[in-house]
C-alpha cells in the first residue's frame, strides 16, 4: 500500500501518485497539517483505520511519500512503533531534492524518474 502524507494542498497544486493503471489507489493521510505544519496528533489512528477497512494489517507492506523523503520517514518510524513491521519510506519522495535554483522536482523523486502522477 502507497501512503502519501504530504498535505492537502501539496495533493491539490502539486499531484499525486496515480497506480489506476495497476490497479491499485493511494491513501492520503496527512502527516503535518497546512499551513501550521504540525503534526497531526491522530494520524496512525487514522491511517490503521483506512488500512483496516481495506482489510490489511500489521504485516502489509507499507510505503510512504512525501515530497522529499522526511514527513514520510517519520511516518514510516511511527506506524513502525504502533506494530506495523513492513513500513517503508520513498526517501526521494515525490519531488525530490532542491536543485541548483532551489526548485524540486527534476533531480529525483516520483515525478521526475517518470512514475505516473495526476494533477486536479
Amino acid at each position: 500500500m502507497l501512503v502519501d502524507v504530504r498535505t492537502r494542498a501539496e495533493w491539490s497544486f502539486v499531484g499525486v501518485p496515480d497506480l489506476r493503471g495497476q490497479g491499485k489507489d493511494v491513501l492520503l493521510v496527512e502527516w503535518q497539517g497546512f499551513p501550521a505544519g504540525t503534526p497531526v496528533p491522530d494520524f496512525v489512528a487514522t491511517l490503521s483505520e483506512q488500512l483496516g477497512t481495506r482489510g490489511l494489517g500489521p504485516d502489509t507492506p507499507i510505503y510512504f511519500l512525501c515530497r522529499s523523503g522526511v514527513r514520510s520517514l517519520h511516518a514510516a518510524v511511527a506506524m513502525t512503533e504502533a506494530g506495523y513491521r513492513a513500513c517503508y519510506n520513498i526517501a526521494g519522495g515525490f519531488e525530490g531534492p532542491l536543485d541548483e535554483a532551489g526548485h524540486r522536482g527534476r533531480l529525483g523523486g516520483w515525478k521526475a524518474v517518470g512514475l505516473p502522477w495526476v494533477q486536479s
